[in-house]
């Protein structure tokens, strides 16, 4: 996690520095994105109405997802909690 200095800077990760092939001197862009910033190294980020390119960035993201939640377990499967939901709304009340 990165903390911001009182002259607004921001350390960047190594580990993440080294992952995009940023050093020192480069010039990083903040881009607003709804709620969160991104942060793209400038002459990186593709332009706004580039949809193929878009598209392509977008489709290479969820391979990489897909490759990242190929090693897991699908989900709990059918394991019983000891729980029902219906029991949530029961509690309290006289069963």
């Amino acid at each position: 996690m990165a903390k911001v200095t009182r002259k607004l800077q921001v350390t960047l990760p190594k580990a993440i520095a080294e992952q995009y092939g940023i050093r020192p001197g480069d010039e990083l862009d903040c881009v607003p994105a709804g709620d969160s910033i991104r942060i793209v190294p400038s002459g990186r980020q593709p332009h706004r109405g580039d949809l193929g390119l878009r598209l392509k960035l977008f489709d290479a993201a969820t391979e990489r997802q897909r490759a990242r939640q190929s090693g897991r377990k699908a989900g709990r499967g059918t394991q019983s909690r000891g729980w029902r939901r219906e029991d949530l709304y029961k509690r309290g009340g006289t069963r």
